[in-house]
């Protein structure tokens, strides 16, 4: 499957999702003012991870009837699938069932009170996450391994931070992909990340427009698949470079 025919599936998989997705958009539970205060859907973010499972399926098919190109799934769709599923469940936890607790502060100021806010379970899951993610064959060192988890968990939580905004996420993580796609070519980490990016930006009429958000579930999802791919693609010293920017950042 070609980088271009990913990412196309990716764009009309969540547009088919966002055109059906009735009982999302009057779900009372997952409904949130915006930055203009209007009363918004949000975690719609799970249309992306529903658009991937289902193209990932798709493929996994194919593959077992001759018709793919390759007969099984290979490394990097198992890592981008198990990232893209495990930040957005994080994610997910928080939007569903999030308090007032706002913030690192916030979530700091309640555990000081004995409570672990769903903000800090999803921070805490998600360093967890990014050191299996991180842990792929060919690290070389202990000080590599933390460096690339927390490239990865950065990554995330800096789709959260910017996750402020209509569109916001997604024409930065676009931006972000661009040169990690020149590089990754059609390889399989290429290929493995195209339904997720082209999912995102089937997602980003509606966020523009303001019918729905994100959420924690879909930023947590983009920013960890983008950190992914960053760890998968770059070299050392850009990677260094990276998670010095993510920290100025963050």
């Amino acid at each position: 499957m070609t980088l271009l025919i990913a990412l196309m599936l990716g764009f009309l998989a969540v547009r088919l999702m966002v055109a059906s997705a009735v009982e999302l958009s009057e779900s009372k539970v997952l409904t949130r003012n915006n930055y203009r205060d209007r009363r918004v859907v949000t975690a719609s973010g799970l249309l992306i991870l529903a658009a991937v499972l289902f193209i990932e399926a798709g493929r996994s098919a194919l593959g077992a009837f001759g018709l793919g190109i390759e007969p099984g799934v290979n490394i990097a769709r198992t890592l981008v699938l198990f990232c893209a599923f495990g930040f957005a469940m994080l994610g997910f936890i928080d939007d569903a069932l999030g308090g007032e607790d706002r913030g690192f502060r916030g979530h700091m100021r309640a555990l000081r009170d004995g409570r672990v806010t769903t903000g800090l379970l999803k921070i805490g899951g998600g360093a967890a996450l990014a050191f299996v993610l991180a842990a792929q064959p060919g690290f070389v060192t202990g000080k590599r391994l933390v460096a690339d988890a927390l490239l990865i968990a950065l990554c995330a939580n800096l789709g959260n931070l910017l996750d402020r905004a209509p569109g916001r996420v997604i024409k930065v993580a676009l931006l972000a992909w661009i040169p990690l796609a020149f590089i990754a070519g059609t390889g399989p980490v290429g290929v493995a990340v195209a339904p997720v990016i082209g999912a995102a930006a089937g997602m980003l009429p509606d966020d523009l427009r303001e019918r729905s958000m994100l959420g924690d579930t879909g930023a947590n999802l983009i920013g960890g698949v983008i950190g992914l791919m960053a760890v998968f693609t770059l070299g050392r010293g850009a990677r260094t470079g990276v998670l010095v920017a993510l920290i100025v950042l963050n």
